[in-house]
């Protein structure tokens, strides 16, 4: 049992550009009193949401627990780029997994991005779905791994439309000289992350999930029927599901200490005229550059350009993000300079030390399961990670849940005090080493 609640994020949220543009509105009341259901999921972003509807849609009773608001953390506050891929450098795991375990995460990386499509088709989301997205090399090292990749890709039997990009054709794409070739992928994307949750817990809803918010837990009671305590009520459930990502904390410190939330940064220009944003990204593409300290931007679909990335592991936001990330922009962009910034905001994404998300049970409860640490793929991993753990819960194609279950991963060191500064100090390396 643990007695420590969920802790709310230590800074207050800025205004995201997405909750002023948002095209629906969604409140649910706090729980109160006792509910009995199959599945208890604790989190309203992408993993619970999508956790819940697999749930719901192979027949089982579902409550969902949310702290504060449906997608108040990352999940409503991302860059909104859905992009194949469930890790970083998944080959690390072939001693674990074999080639085989390794070639299954990567096409249930080419799944994670279907799901969504599917998603939103199904359900009749309106979330801004654009088809088409870009890696940026600024390294000539960059461009010899798009080679690489796009073979692998190709031997994978990845079914959507690839293709390299010469320094020389980059103004196809990119109005900006800054970069020295691209890989494109027509199976990759962006939307509107807030109105795709929203429409998600719609249609949870319409399937019988019962969402609670501002229903932060407090208390955990294990055994062969979980119960979960709120501040005015409970679930007792077969089964629980842990989806708070980054604001885990001390809910679970085991897995708490395995995840290490990140601040990432965005900031949305004022519409820009419509020559303007051609000349920006001609092909409407989110884009993506390869340095650890990445830059990632797309087109709202109101012609604002949407400028993200400066992932921080201090732990400290930036005092102004928009007078830290604006100058980052300009860079890229020359042709933004005297172009107004109407909003700037952040959140808290979940970086795991391996890179890969961490999808599993707890050892000591085998009712428990979790999802966490997806390290800034959340959009596409989350919603494979949601039917993942349905197939587990359901009994159903188990051995795609153990291929994630069975990678260790470690827990970050200096307990929750010096874990971010230490890995801050660790990142720096790796960003030296973009210089060269």
């Amino acid at each position: 049992m643990t007695h420590r609640k969920q802790a709310d994020h230590p800074h207050a949220h800025a205004p995201s550009y997405y909750a002023a543009s948002t095209n629906r509105t969604l409140e649910f009341a706090p729980l109160e009193g006792e509910q009995h259901a199959d599945v208890c999921v604790v989190g309203g972003g992408f993993s619970g949401l999508n956790t819940a509807i697999e749930l719901a849609e192979r027949g089982f009773s579902v409550v969902l627990l949310e702290a504060h608001r449906i997608a108040w953390g990352a999940s409503g506050r991302n860059g909104g780029q859905l992009i194949r891929g469930v890790g970083h450098d998944v080959e690390q795991f072939q001693t674990v997994l074999g080639a085989d375990g390794v070639d299954a995460l990567k096409r249930m990386g080419f799944e994670a991005v279907d799901i969504v499509r599917q998603r939103v088709e199904r359900y009749r989301i309106d979330c801004d779905l654009t088809w088409g997205y870009c890696d940026l090399a600024t390294k000539p090292r960059h461009v010899a791994g798009f080679e690489a990749e796009r073979a692998d890709l190709e031997r994978l039997g990845y079914s959507h439309p690839l293709r390299l990009v010469a320094q020389h054709a980059m103004h196809e794409v990119i109005g900006s000289d800054r970069y020295l070739g691209g890989l494109v992928d027509m199976g990759s994307g962006h939307l509107h992350p807030l109105n795709l949750a929203l429409g998600e817990a719609a249609a949870a809803q319409a399937l019988g999930v019962r969402l609670f918010e501002g229903s932060a837990v407090q208390r955990i009671d294990y055994g062969p029927r979980v119960q979960v305590h709120t501040a005015r009520g409970s679930v007792r459930a077969e089964h629980l599901v842990l989806a708070c990502n980054a604001y885990l904390q001390g809910l679970q410190p085991d897995l708490a200490g395995k995840v290490l939330p990140a601040g990432s940064y965005i900031i949305a220009t004022e519409p820009l005229p419509a020559a303007l944003a051609h000349e920006l990204l001609p092909q409407n593409m989110a884009v993506c550059d390869q340095r650890v300290a990445l830059d990632y931007f797309r087109l709202a679909a109101d012609g604002r350009l949407l400028f993200g990335g400066a992932c921080h592991y201090s732990g400290r936001d930036p005092k102004n993000i928009a007078a830290y990330m604006q100058p980052k922009m300009l860079k890229v962009f020359r042709q933004l300079q005297g172009i107004g910034i109407d909003y700037q905001w952040g959140g808290m994404i979940g970086i795991g030390a391996n890179r890969l998300p961490q999808i599993g049970r707890l050892t000591d409860h085998a009712n428990v399961y979790y999802a966490q640490a997806y390290s800034g793929h959340g959009l596409n991993a989350t919603h494979l990670a949601g039917r993942l753990l349905a197939e587990a819960i359901s009994g159903q194609a188990q051995g795609r849940f153990d291929l994630f279950a069975a990678v260790p991963h470690p827990t970050f060191p200096g307990g929750q005090r010096l874990r971010s500064p230490l890995l801050a100090l660790g990142m720096l390396w790796y960003r030296l080493k973009d210089l060269f």
